[in-house]
């Protein structure tokens, strides 16, 4: 019997896991290096819809979606932008040319407080646009026997993107959450969204929520 491919696919729980991506001080704190030495009218001008938009919707669904995969006893994982050196000499040729450096062990590379990791779950630091470039997660995954990949996290068109595209590559059935997803405009966001959706199957935190139940 010729079994149907798709990636349409309803979670698994036993083989699933939820990853956020990026969601640490450095790009979702107003006091991340990211913002630090731009003046106030020039943070609102360019990144005030962004964060109006992170701790007003964003960050909630995440939260949501931290608890229901831990009641439903699935894995939760997270990356973070941050170097394995002080001077980010590890990181990669594009993180090198676009001029930032979370260095190792700094604040900026710590995940905010409002999705603090529990103690036994794992982080991993990530020094390129990929987690799955410049860490071992696609080891872990498979460890773990995790075949569907739940995906939230910043930034949409940048590193969310990325890991959705070399997951996908990578043999996993990935759920991109649309509204726990976001980058710095709303047309950006959505060009991404329409962009990668041959890739994965895309989600409202709800639609996610009500599959663990």
């Amino acid at each position: 019997m010729t079994q149907t491919l798709s990636r349409e696919i309803p979670l698994v729980l036993s083989q699933s896991a939820l990853l956020f991506i990026d969601v640490q001080n450095f790009a979702a704190k107003r006091e991340g290096s990211e913002f630090r030495d731009i003046t106030e009218a020039e943070f609102q001008a360019k990144y005030g819809w962004y964060f109006r938009e992170l701790f007003g919707r964003v960050v909630p669904n995440m939260q949501r979606l931290q608890a229901a995969f831990r009641k439903a006893k699935v894995e939760v994982l997270y990356t973070t932008i941050e170097s394995l050196t002080k001077d980010g000499r590890d990181r990669s040729l594009d993180y090198k040319i676009s001029g930032f450096n979370v260095t190792k062990g700094s604040w900026d590379g710590k995940v905010i407080d409002e999705l603090r990791p529990g103690d036994d779950e794992i982080c991993l630091p990530k020094s390129s646009s990929s987690v799955f470039v410049s860490t071992h997660i696609d080891y872990l995954l498979r460890n773990l026997g995790v075949k569907q990949l739940v995906i939230s996290g910043l930034i949409t068109d940048q590193c969310v993107e990325s890991a959705v595209r070399d997951a996908c590559d990578l043999g996993y059935l990935v759920t991109e959450v649309t509204d726990a997803c976001l980058t710095y405009s709303q047309e950006r966001h959505d060009n991404s969204l329409r962009a990668i959706k041959g890739y994965c199957r895309q989600r409202t935190t709800d639609q996610v929520i009500a599959e663990l139940a």
